[in-house]
């Protein structure tokens, strides 16, 4: 039987790097105010010149050079994302057109903050069911671009990046994605928001952190529990990067004792759909999980959907 597995990892963050200092010169906050409420020091922000699909082609590149292939070899591109600005082309078939591929099938995912966990799903029941060989699948997005930079609640959380998987085909013995686990609460929509014109990201910070403490740790361990994979024995636990007053109480709520926990929040800020992908190839790249361990994935948020399973780390 055909399963599937991550060959290789790839991130980008755009140069300029957003300080606390420099956002208390626009707003009314400061570097104390942002890192005792949401544990970030710093994010990156791209200029008006770098689109979410450069963002995206930028890490699909490096995780292409990582697993040794070229465009040539996928056949699947998911991207998910929130914040394109346009509608069609698609980010994925930009990202396709920017590598130079030649005819793969192209898509774009939107579940905001869940996406990646929720394409990542996508391409393993693709790839199982015969539909393709090989995926990349990007979280890309550019959280700056939809932000109001006058609201203090909001902008101090943003950052823009992409990171991307290469994943394929392998034996069903040497499997390397677990079942996913996902739903969302639809009736609770309004919490998190990109909506108008122009978009504007929006949330009911107390609402996202009452839901995400008390109901998301039963349903990670329930991700655990469909991959046959007991808490205490994950190698890594790579939440959502929304907020660290989230991240860690949820992380020792799961039960991973033994864990390293991504916290890519601090440097990086909350940037959506890359965000999961990107701690995760930046804990890979400083050698914290050893190849082949096992690592639960958990993407929630906006429509406060959610989605996660245990990967093998590449």
């Amino acid at each position: 039987m055909t399963g599937t597995r991550i060959a290789a990892l790839g991130h980008h963050r755009p140069a300029r790097v957003l300080t606390n200092d420099e956002l208390a010169r626009i707003v009314d906050t400061s570097d104390e105010w942002i890192t005792s409420r949401v544990g970030i020091r710093t994010r990156h922000i791209a200029g008006p010149d770098e689109p979410v699909d450069e963002l995206a082609a930028h890490a699909a590149g490096k995780a292409l050079a990582a697993a040794g292939l070229t465009p040539g070899d996928i056949d699947l591109v998911l991207v998910a994302t929130s914040t394109a600005t346009d509608r069609s082309p698609n980010t994925a078939a930009r990202v396709a057109a920017r590598l130079g591929m030649a005819s793969p099938a192209v898509m774009d995912l939107n579940v905001v903050c869940a996406g990646f966990t929720h394409a990542l799903a996508t391409a393993d029941h693709a790839i199982r069911a015969g539909s393709a060989v090989r995926a990349l699948v990007i979280g890309a997005d550019k959280m700056s671009a939809v932000t109001d930079w006058t609201d203090r609640t909001t902008c101090v959380l943003v950052g823009d990046g992409a990171g991307a998987a290469v994943v394929e085909a392998c034996d069903e013995r040497d499997a390397g994605i677990g079942p996913v686990l996902w739903g969302s609460v639809p009736e609770m929509g309004h919490a998190v928001r990109i909506e108008g014109t122009p978009p504007r990201f929006a949330q009911e910070g107390q609402s996202v952190y009452r839901w995400a403490t008390t109901r998301l740790p039963s349903i990670a361990r329930g991700v655990c529990e469909r991959a046959s994979v007991a808490p205490e024995d994950l190698a890594a636990v790579v939440l959502h990067q929304a907020n660290l007053r989230i991240i860690e109480p949820v992380a020792e709520r799961i039960g991973a004792v033994n864990a390293v926990v991504a916290r890519d929040v601090v440097e990086s800020g909350n940037t959506s759909a890359a965000s999961i992908p990107m701690a995760l190839s930046r804990l890979v790249e400083r050698g914290e999980v050893a190849s082949g361990a096992p690592v639960l994935l958990f993407g929630f948020g906006g429509n406060l959907s959610y989605a996660g399973q245990v990967i093998r780390c590449p």
